[in-house]
């Protein structure tokens, strides 16, 4: 790789909710991975996704670890006004998990097989006798979790908008929720679908890498404007990013003391003493979080992205503006990053 430019923007302030996921924005802080390409980088935990969306559209974070579907729903205007927004980076595939409380999981003989629809249906046909609808909990209304958990229930023939009460909750919430009965299963990403296994109030019954399987589920988002004025402060933020993934993949010691950097309070803390290391490829969620082939941008996600966000659209009068969707998954700045 050639040289780049200095960053134009050192400073740089970037958001994560607690998940596993954010791993590699931790192992280039605590590494000096970003150090190394003159970035002064303080990460910013935020408890909903939400928050984090409306921070990074009103500039207060530089960039922010994003669910796939974000930087598309934020260009489009989906549920705040439209602010064009990029994913030059994958973080991660796989790793969302779909959990029934253990009440509801014996109660309806629901178990994780190879065949998620086994599991969908045994929770179908206990509805019918049920004294009140499922609450199932997902994290925000435009993610893969979100579109996984619907789809899942299809598989079983349950209607979603009928059948169970669906509702978002930040993901560190819930696995309490779980435990106090205030809903009866979610779906979401790691380590919070192990925890609620490892507590045991809660049973893994289908995941995202059977539903989708290698769909990309995090990012890094940063607004269009901000990808325009920072661009050498953009590459040199994707670099320190995947050489954090080349160290990660490096060896088990390194997964380890990446587990214990996200084991720190400032990360996810208590939340992660169940796993002894990261699980990488791990079943039955089979998550990645390094090697280049993880980390770029893939467009023939958005196509996929397209059919879920399609019919919200015109619902409300508009049309999915295909140059847009396209814009924002391009590996055009990751691609420019690496081979500068």
């Amino acid at each position: 790789m050639n040289s780049l430019p200095p960053a134009e923007l050192p400073r740089l302030q970037l958001g994560f909710i607690p998940l596993l996921d954010c791993v590699l924005l931790v192992v280039a802080r605590e590494r000096g991975l970003f150090a190394d390409q003159g970035l002064e980088v303080t990460l910013s935990r935020q408890n909903a996704w939400s928050t984090l969306r409306d921070k990074v559209a009103a500039g207060l974070l530089d960039g922010a670890h994003m669910l796939a579907p974000m930087p598309l729903a934020m260009s489009l205007g989906l549920d705040r006004a439209p602010c064009d927004t990029l994913a030059p980076i994958t973080l991660s595939r796989n790793g969302n998990a779909i959990v029934l409380s253990r009440e509801l999981a014996d109660a309806c003989t629901a178990r994780l097989g190879d065949d998620p629809a086994t599991s969908a249906r045994a929770l179908a046909g206990y509805l019918p006798g049920a004294s009140r609808a499922p609450r199932l909990a997902m994290v925000y209304p435009h993610s893969c979790q979100h579109y996984q958990l619907r789809h899942w229930l299809s598989l079983g023939g349950i209607d979603p908008e009928r059948a169970v009460e669906l509702e978002a909750l930040p993901p560190p919430r819930m696995v309490d929720a779980l435990q106090q009965g205030r809903i009866d299963g979610f779906c979401v990403g790691e380590p919070w679908g192990s925890l609620a296994e490892h507590r045991q109030v809660g049973r893994i019954v289908a995941s995202g890498a059977q539903l989708w399987p290698e769909q990309p589920e995090k990012v890094l988002g940063v607004t269009r404007s901000w990808a325009r004025h920072y661009p050498a402060t953009l590459a040199r933020l994707i670099r320190a990013l995947v050489a954090a993934s080349d160290w990660l993949a490096e060896s088990p010691a390194h997964r380890r003391q990446a587990r214990d950097w996200l084991a720190l309070p400032p990360y996810l803390d208590r939340s992660v003493e169940h796993l002894e290391t990261l699980p990488l490829d791990a079943p039955p969620l089979q998550q990645r979080l390094c090697g280049r082939d993880v980390l770029r941008p893939d467009p023939a996600f958005a196509e996929g992205l397209a059919e879920r966000l399609d019919q919200p659209l015109r619902d409300r009068g508009q049309r999915l503006d295909l140059a847009t969707l396209r814009e924002c998954y391009s590996p055009v700045h990751f691609d420019r990053a690496l081979h500068h």
